[in-house]
């Protein structure tokens, strides 16, 4: 399988004088991003060459630091300072192949706020950052920061990301280099999945998982917070803490989201070899009357870990084209008869008059469409060889679980 970068996030509790560092360290990096991004911006206006990332770490950090007007760049580590310079190169470079085809199109490089309600620093190897014997993470000027452990490291970190959330919180992200033995046993198990709303997935065995929806179960709350912060002064103290109150009151719902998503995919993964989904185009679906409850439902997120927890343990994820009429073809028979209603739940195929329950047939039409020979009555199936999808990021739920390992 080779080496692969996964990324694991852990809560972590700073006290207030560390809290201050981490303060100072987020304004730092924020203030050397901008100087950076003038300097950049201001030699293409006057067609002089482009300045490199050197020339900028020397005259907006090395040279900086000697000035009384940037003198308190030096109270935080340098390695956080570079590491702003070279995120800068990366949203340029991600703005260049935008324009040239090779990612999806993305904006140029904007200024950050100090108004920003997410703030981050990354440190590097560089910077000499470690874990403590007693479980602590321990960073250049700031101290050593209590860490909730949800589960152990695969392996050394080489980077870690500190993150302020907009809800306040602070979490510790590691960048860990993993590689083989990690592969689950091979099972003869493999499945078809339609993602829906009223059931958030249904397999091709017949199987209906309801939908959570933790955005409408949560509306009540969410609305009354927003409520307490449209009476709050702008600009005061009490609007400031109103809106953390409802930073705090998303991320619950994106939390609970999250979980259901992490449980579902990994014993979709655990009990089935391949795995059959629907590419289904979200942002099309998003400009729809059900696009709150596409969001709810947060259909590409779930995909996203199947897709790097396929790779990671070994197991095959296979999408289907979005224009596969698998709610239109009998799974019995294969007669296509058809679009339908949504509001046909349940229809009769007129060629061999076969009952049908509408979300299991198309859920087996999309496992035979990816090449899996199933049955709405949990047949044993037999699963095509495919390439595994690339391995995506993976992170933790912010507080211990006892749930098995993702």
């Amino acid at each position: 399988m080779g080496v692969e970068q996964l990324r694991f996030s852990f809560r972590v509790y700073p006290t207030p004088g560390q809290r201050t560092a981490l303060a100072r360290a987020f304004g730092c990096a924020r203030v050397v991003y901008n100087d950076a991004l003038r300097a950049r911006e201001t030699a293409r206006a006057a067609g002089d060459p482009w300045p490199t990332s050197s020339d900028l770490s020397k005259r907006l950090v090395t040279e900086a630091k000697k000035t009384p007007e940037r003198a308190w760049l030096g109270d935080v580590s340098s390695v956080v300072l570079q590491q702003s310079l070279r995120d800068l190169d990366t949203a340029y470079k991600n703005f260049f192949d935008g324009l040239k085809g090779k990612r999806s199109k993305m904006g140029p490089p904007r200024f950050k706020s100090r108004k920003d309600t997410r703030q981050a620093v990354r440190f590097t190897a560089n910077a000499r950052w470690s874990i403590t014997a007693g479980g602590k993470l321990r960073l250049p000027k700031v101290g050593d920061v209590t860490v909730k452990w949800s589960r152990q490291l695969p392996s050394a970190p080489s980077t870690v990301t500190v993150v302020k959330d907009s809800a306040g919180r602070y979490f510790a992200s590691f960048v860990v280099d993993t590689g083989d033995g990690e592969e689950l046993p091979e099972t003869t198990g493999a499945v078809g999945i339609d993602l829906g709303l009223t059931h958030f997935a249904i397999l091709s065995d017949g199987t209906k998982i309801a939908g959570p929806r933790f955005l409408r179960r949560a509306e009540k709350r969410l609305r009354k917070a927003r409520q307490d912060l449209s009476r709050k002064a702008k600009g005061s103290n009490n609007r400031g803490k109103a809106r953390v109150k409802v930073a705090r009151a998303h991320a619950k719902v994106a939390d609970a989201r999250r979980e259901f998503h992490h449980q579902l995919s990994t014993k979709l993964i655990r009990d089935n070899q391949a795995i059959a989904v629907e590419d289904l185009s979200v942002k099309g679906l998003a400009r729809t009357r059900l696009a709150k409850s596409v969001h709810d439902a947060g259909w590409s997120a779930f995909v996203t870990m199947l897709e790097y927890k396929a790779a990671r343990y070994g197991r095959t994820l296979i999408r289907i084209g979005r224009f596969e009429p698998t709610s239109q073809v009998c799974s019995e028979c294969g007669v296509k008869d058809g679009p339908k209603p949504l509001s046909v739940r349940e229809w009769a195929c007129e060629a061999c008059g076969a009952v049908l329950d509408r979300d299991i047939n198309a859920a087996v039409n999309v496992a035979k469409a990816a090449g899996l020979a199933v049955t709405a009555c949990g047949a044993q199936v037999r699963p095509e060889p495919q390439v595994p999808a690339q391995r995506r990021e993976t992170g933790t739920h912010p507080k211990p679980q006892p749930t098995t390992a993702r």
